[in-house]
């Protein structure tokens, strides 16, 4: 799963917030479920969507009236869920990311690591899939299997994307496997809140 990721520096990259043409909010390192969080759509548009899919259909008025839990949609049954069917087909996104957090250990006693890139390219795309509700853009982010490079951690990872990938997946892959080649490292961290926020969040104790 994901629940906890950090913003991208997309400074310099082909996706520079200036080219977006959106104003970009403070760098956070402690995203969590329900905050705003930027997408890049099929066309290359940058728009922000709060992070908890809501589908379309959904006859409430509120958002905290939508109670299951969809900041997370796994790529094995997406396709067929009744929540995921329609953005699958139709609201294919990218969601970057500088790295995300997971926890081993017993409750109470939870160790954080944060999972980062091992290669040359520091944003990870995350593989999303967004729905409109009402006036609301929603996404959730898309998980897999873990590979051998976070399976020590987590059971299960997002699915990050390589430029290949990602205008496959955007133009409507449905393979399974995507995003399987992953290359990334994790370091574990001092214990942090759910407020807590700040480069230090990601900083390796001495």
């Amino acid at each position: 799963m994901c629940g906890r990721f950090v913003d991208p520096n997309l400074r310099g990259t082909e996706h520079d917030f200036s080219e977006l043409k959106i104003n970009p909010i403070p760098r956070r390192f402690n995203v969590t479920p329900t905050q705003d969080v930027l997408t890049i759509d099929p066309g290359g548009v940058g728009e922000y969507a709060r992070w908890w899919l809501i589908p379309s259909w959904f006859k409430g008025d509120n958002p905290k009236e939508w109670k299951a839990t969809t900041f997370n949609a796994r790529i094995e049954d997406a396709a067929s869920k009744p929540t995921f069917r329609g953005p699958w087909k139709y609201g294919r996104c990218l969601i970057p990311a500088a790295g995300y957090y997971e926890w081993t250990g017993a409750k109470g006693s939870k160790q954080p690591h944060f999972i980062q890139s091992a290669g040359n390219e520091e944003v990870l795309w995350f593989a999303g899939l967004s729905s409109r509700w009402h006036d609301l853009l929603t996404c959730t982010i898309v998980t897999r299997a873990a590979n051998s490079t976070v399976h020590d951690v987590h059971t299960r990872m997002p699915v990050i994307l390589n430029s290949d990938e990602r205008d496959a997946w955007l133009k409507g892959a449905s393979d399974p496997e995507i995003g399987a080649g992953a290359n990334l490292r994790h370091h574990p961290l001092a214990p942090f809140g759910i407020r807590d926020d700040g480069p230090e969040l990601i900083e390796a104790p001495d």
